[in-house]
Formats: structure tokens, sequence, C-alpha cells
């Protein structure tokens, strides 16, 4: 295989990095664009061996790596984000080329936050800490102690950004990481190795194996050396990771599908929650808390569905290296089949299709609106991670609540109102991780992320991540003179 292949002009390694250095495999996989279909490049592609190395790599640099102080990890963390922002455009190219998600996006928000995932860890590491307090003249001290190597596996949607929303505050806590990135998008996490290493981070303290999960999975999650198992994906995979780390108890955080609801009130702003039903479509659906389910007061149906479609209508489909393309192609060909598969059979049970409903030439699938569906179908009780929303009524708050719940996932939701008093009410009643109101996807590290029901266990962010990353230790001294009483 070659070992380095060139994406946009941007030379891409496409080995492994396991202990500081590069490393084939003597099998590889495919990497396709889904912007055209066209072949960047073989792959390595891992298998038990190159995880059993990894492991190895990450426990032998771990005792240096936890030893080291704050302020260095601090400092270290601090350039690779420097690393980052010196390769926003290389990063953003690639990605977009890898992935299909729009270059704009990723040169103005998504590779600008890889970089703040980064500094906001380490400053945050810094500031990390409990007020010690008493119990009977005894002093309490909590401490967040590194738990060992972590096995990070990541999405296709956001690569770089949600791998380095495991990575950085694993590495600020003092863990060392094996990071596998989907094989549907595996080339920014290469070259982040490379900034990482330019940054002076030790060999073995963040190595990245590629490959299949059906074919490196298991050796990585039922390792015995492995102390933490941080996932970002499907409820299936999921279930078999939990299975894989029940043998060693190994504690998981697992952020995994949504079915969100995005509720607009009759007392809304119309304008406003129409534009944020027509921001479900980012990343061509592909994202976990997209509302796809929008619940809409039946008095306000007709006005809200017909400003819906006008506002849809303006959506530029096409190229995502294109200023001016809106929404790009689905990452690969069995996406699209799958997203496909849930409409067609919807329509078939009955479901109109307002706007969409079909497939475009390459990985292309034009925005969808379906209506007359029902609340126990499949497509509005599972996941399709594409452009595809349903629309139903409620009558009052009491239905609007009964139906946002009524699924198996509790990832976010969305809310639409005038009136702040029925925020609190209806958010408060909501099942999920995160809530809304009058807007959308705006997130804060300092937050707590994660979500209920079968959308997750855990939350990670600010003091959450670290309380994951880390075994936290209370240590009880006794009062000063203790010595001399048991001398």
């Amino acid at each position: 295989m070659l070992e380095k292949i060139t994406v946009a002009g941007v030379s891409v390694d496409t080995r492994h990095w396991i202990g500081g250095k590069r490393v084939a495999s003597g099998d590889t996989f495919t990497d396709t664009s889904p912007i055209d279909g066209s072949v960047i490049g073989e792959v390595a592609r891992g298998g038990p061996a190159e995880a059993e190395a990894a492991i190895a790599a990450a426990r032998e640099a771990f005792p240096g790596w936890a030893a080291t102080s704050r302020a260095e990890r601090a400092r270290i963390l601090h350039a690779i984000a420097d690393g980052v922002e010196k390769r926003i455009e290389e990063l953003a190219i690639v990605e977009t080329t890898d992935n299909g998600a729009l270059l704009r996006s990723h040169r103005r928000g998504v590779m600008p936050r890889v970089a703040h995932n980064f500094r906001f860890f380490a400053d945050w590491l810094l500031t990390l800490g409990h007020e010690d307090f008493e119990t009977r003249g005894h002093t309490n001290q909590v401490s967040w102690d590194p738990a060992g190597p972590c096995v990070l596996i990541t999405p296709w949607n956001a690569p770089l950004m949600l791998a380095t929303w495991k990575v950085a505050p694993a590495l600020a806590a003092g863990d060392t990481v094996v990071l596998k990135p989907a094989e549907w998008s595996p080339l920014t996490a290469s070259l982040l190795v490379d900034i990482a290493a330019e940054a002076g981070l030790p060999a073995g303290v963040l190595n990245v194996v590629q490959g299949y999960g059906s074919e490196i999975g298991d050796a990585l999650t039922s390792h015995p050396d492995v102390r933490r198992i941080s996932f970002t994906g499907s409820v299936p995979t999921a279930k078999r990771i939990a299975a894989s780390a029940a043998t060693n108890l190994t504690p998981l955080s697992l952020e995994l599908g949504g079915k969100s609801p995005l509720l607009v009130f009759a007392d809304a702003d119309l304008d406003l929650a129409v534009d944020l039903a027509v921001e479900q479509y980012d990343n061509a659906g592909q994202v976990c808390l997209a509302g796809t389910r929008l619940l809409v007061e039946e008095t306000i149906v007709e006005e809200f569905t017909r400003r819906f479609v006008a506002k849809a209508g303006e959506l530029r489909q096409g190229d995502p290296r294109d200023e001016a393309t809106d929404i790009g192609p689905n990452i690969h060909p069995r996406q699209l089949e799958k997203i496909d598969g849930f409409v067609r059979r919807a329509v078939e049970g009955g479901a109109r299709a307002v706007i969409g409903g079909r497939r475009l030439d390459g990985q292309y699938y034009a925005p969808t609106l379906l209506t007359d569906v029902a609340q126990d179908s499949e497509i509005v009780q599972e996941e399709v991670f594409g452009p595809v929303l349903t629309l139903q009524t409620f009558a009052d708050e009491d239905e609007a609540v009964r139906l946002a719940n009524d699924t198996r996932f509790g990832l976010a939701a969305t809310l639409a109102t005038g009136d702040p008093e029925r925020a609190e009410r209806v958010t408060a009643r909501l099942v999920a991780g995160t809530v809304w109101v009058n807007c959308f996807f705006v997130r804060d590290l300092q937050a707590p992320f994660g979500g209920s029901r079968q959308s997750g266990v855990g939350r990670e962010g600010g003091t959450w991540s670290f309380d994951f990353y880390c075994d936290l230790k209370n240590t009880v001294t006794a009062p000063e003179g203790w010595s001399q009483s048991h001398g």
C-alpha cells in the first residue's frame, strides 16, 4: 500500500500511529469520497494485533504521562490547539473530501471548535478541584487521579470534532489514548497525530488504529488493560461494546442515537420556529441531536407548513466544497440506501411526502418532510440519520409532552414558544439530556452532555468529563496531633 496519499493537495499518512511511529498492516480498506464516489486511497486495516500493540503502547506511556504535571499537560494541549489552528484549511478540505460535510462549516466552525476542545480542557484542568471539608475534625480532600489507557471509538458525521471532544479531556486527565476513528472517515485522525507529535506529546500517549469495528472492536473493548471506553454511535453497536466491556467491568461513556422532538406552540415566533425546523437538515441530517420530529400545535400547522416548504425550498444542495451549498451528500451508499428504505416504507404505510422523498444523483437525498405518520410507526420511532423530518400535530401541552417523550430515546429536544412560563413547564417534563428553548445547537463545553434512556450512558463536559476519565479519590486525614496519639 502507499504509505501516504494526497487529498486535495494535502499529504495524509494512511498507516496507524502506534507508540509514536507509523505502522502498516498486511491488509487495507478503501476510503471513498461521498462527494462523487471517487476513491481517495487505501487505508491500513487493523485487527487484533494492531489493537494489542496500541494498548501496549498506551499502557507503557501511562505512568510517565500520569506523572506529568497539570501545567505541563495543559501546555502541550495548548500547543496541539496551536497546531490545529495553523492547519485549519488543510483539516477542513480533507474532512470535507472524506465525509462530505460543508467546507464552509469546517472552516468557520468545526475546525476552530477542534482547537477549542483542547484549549478548554487544558484550562479546566488547571482549575479542577473541590474545597476541602471536615468530618468530626477530620479533613476530606477530593482528587482526580488518572485512570489509565482509554479506548475512544468515534463516528463519521463530525470525525475530528467528536474525536477531540473525547481525546482532549482524556489527555488532560492524564490518561493515554487508543483512538479508533470510523472507517468511513478516518483521515483527519491521522493528521491529528502529526499535529500532536509536533506539539511534543510523548510517544504512546495518543495512538490511532484504523479498521472495521467488527474486526478490531472486541480486541479493543475487552482488553483487561483498558480503564475507560467512550463510544459515540448506534445503540446496537453500543450494546455489543457494553457486553464486551462487562468482562472487565470497564467503565463506559456512551453517546448514542436520538429521535428528538421540535415542539412549536401557537404562541411561538413562527418565522423563528420555521428557521429552527429547516436547520434540522444541517449536515444532510446526519446530526444525532437533530429535532427530526416536528410537533406543531394544530391551530397553526397549515401556516407553519406553508412557511416551512417555502424556506426549505431556498436550500441549495450540491458539492459541499461550494460556498453556496447548504446540503451536501450523505456519507456512504449504504447509509443512503438506509435513508431511502425508511422513506419508502413510510410512504407505503400511508405517509405523504410534502417535499422530497427521493434519491438524487450520486449520494444525495432530497430534504424530505413526511406527514400523515402514526406515532407508533417506524419513521417516527427509529433514527433515520438523514435529511428526513416528520410532522405531527398536538392539541395542548399534555399531548405535546406525551408525543415528545413517546420514544425509546432521550437525547435532545427543542421548544419554540413565546411564553416563558410554558417553556418552564414543558421543559421540566421533557425527557432529554439537552433542551433548547427558541434556539438550537448552542453548546458549551462547561455543560453536561449526554442522553437519557437509550440515547446514552453518562455525561461529559467540564468537570463531568474529568469525573469519567479519572478515578476520584477522597483522602481523609485525622486532626493535627494524631501521630502523637497513635505513636
